[in-house]
């Protein structure tokens, strides 16, 4: 299993921008479908946002309502997330793992990596 590494968290005001990123070995994200997941205090880890192998096809939970941006660039070996208009309840640890399936919201693989904080103030 390849080890996939999240960083670009931090402390945030609300109303902030952050810009996460996802990096793996060459050629993982070339090969699959990849989203961004988030666990927040409280609560079961939750989808965010997903993007095809390919980069040409995006999908978003229904709570980023605009605010969030996936992209990927395969010859980087990289997902990125860019978050803006950041709200305190995206509070969370985002974490990147491969899509169990294009046009769902379930992660490959059960190991999940260490994640990147994010935290938003009011």
């Amino acid at each position: 299993q390849v080890q996939l590494v999240e960083s670009g968290g931090g402390l945030v005001q609300a109303g902030g921008s952050l810009r996460l990123s996802c990096a793996a070995s060459e050629g993982f994200f070339t090969n699959y479908d990849m989203g961004w997941f988030r666990r927040a205090p409280g609560k079961e880890r939750e989808f965010v946002a997903a993007i095809r192998w390919n980069g040409d096809s995006i999908y978003y939970a229904d709570f980023v309502k605009g605010r969030f941006t996936i992209s990927r660039d395969n010859a980087k070996n990289t997902v990125y997330l860019q978050m803006n208009s950041l709200k305190p309840e995206d509070t969370a640890v985002y974490y990147c793992n491969k899509m169990a399936g294009w046009g769902g919201t379930r992660a490959q693989y059960n190991n999940w990596g260490q994640g990147t904080q994010v935290t938003v103030s009011s």
